[in-house]
């Protein structure tokens, strides 16, 4: 049954797709002293139990905003066994972590420090390091007016993160007007994901990010370790669903999905066919689709730089 209704609902989103991917704004508002606080924090290895992660070590802003590993190295150099997702764009997911469980990013900040596997820390004892640093002192009495707290951090990570879009990509402006800036076999590309039912799944401004679905919809997929949404929420209906990865700038954050298992990115489209939607792709149009995702690469915000 539930196959049916996912073939009802991509056919009904491909009547009215034209609609349904916005473009990233050219730019965004937010607080630039906090954001700039932020960035600091957001470089700063004393999150961690023995001083030798950060944020930034999982998500590299030079690149894809991910680390480019499929399993990401955290203190003493423990792996995980989820793939980091990409810290750009982020703000547009409707929430954050692969199942979900941080409703913003603001609580999303505490999770990597508490995490055993990548900070090992806890925000206490971080707070305590930062109130060493005379300028962490002087500067959230600048920005917050009051001493360091958790609240804080969480907000100034918050105000950077937020900054870190990635507009202006040849796909953008192709929504915004510019109709010669895509070669034929990309606009074949775009027409080939909607036509196959990709972008039932990823629309929106992040053409994912918005919602959550099952991965193995027609085929059962083999990772029986990470249990998505069901993590979360511990009903069975939402076992093994997971929040729709966003694909802007995907041609820079393979390995691909959260179980980091595709290398390549005409591998996920391969991948997605067969588990997702349940038919093989012909290799042009893989190859078109494959096109198609690679204008979807923005530009790095100068913040970021």
């Amino acid at each position: 049954m539930f196959r049916i209704l996912f073939v009802i609902h991509y056919f009904l989103l491909f009547l009215y797709s034209s609609s349904l991917i916005s473009p990233i704004p050219l730019d965004i508002e937010y607080n630039e002293q906090k954001a700039l606080l932020g960035k600091k924090l957001f470089f700063e290895r004393s999150f961690s139990k023995d001083d030798t992660i950060s944020c930034a070590s999982c998500h590299l802003l030079e690149s894809g905003g991910d680390d480019g590993l499929k399993f990401s190295v955290g203190v003493e150099g423990r792996f995980g066994n989820i793939n980091a997702p990409t810290v750009y764009n982020s703000f547009f997911n409707i929430a954050q972590f692969w199942d979900g469980r941080a409703k913003d990013l603001e609580e999303q900040a505490l999770g990597p420090i508490h995490n055993p596997v990548e900070m090992d820390s806890d925000i206490i004892t971080v707070i305590e390091k930062l109130k060493k640093n005379k300028e962490y002192v002087e500067l959230f009495k600048k920005i917050y007016n009051d001493e360091i707290k958790s609240e804080y951090i969480q907000n100034a990570i918050m105000e950077f993160e937020k900054a870190l879009i990635t507009p202006n990509s040849r796909f953008d402006r192709f929504l915004r007007g510019e109709e010669d800036i895509l070669e034929p076999i990309e606009k074949k590309g775009f027409e080939a994901f909607k036509k196959y039912g990709c972008i039932s799944c990823h629309n929106g401004i992040n053409i994912g990010g918005n919602i959550f679905q099952k991965f193995g919809i027609f085929k059962e997929h083999s990772d029986h370790v990470n249990f998505g949404r069901f993590s979360v929420t511990k009903n069975e209906d939402d076992l093994y669903y997971f929040k729709v990865p966003t694909l802007r700038n995907i041609s820079k954050t393979a390995p691909y999905f959260h179980d980091g298992g595709v290398k390549t990115l005409k591998g996920a489209i391969e991948t997605m066919a067969e588990y997702q939607l349940g038919q093989e792709i012909p290799d042009d149009d893989i190859e078109a689709i494959y096109k198609f995702l690679l204008t979807l690469d923005g530009q790095i915000p100068e913040i970021a730089k």
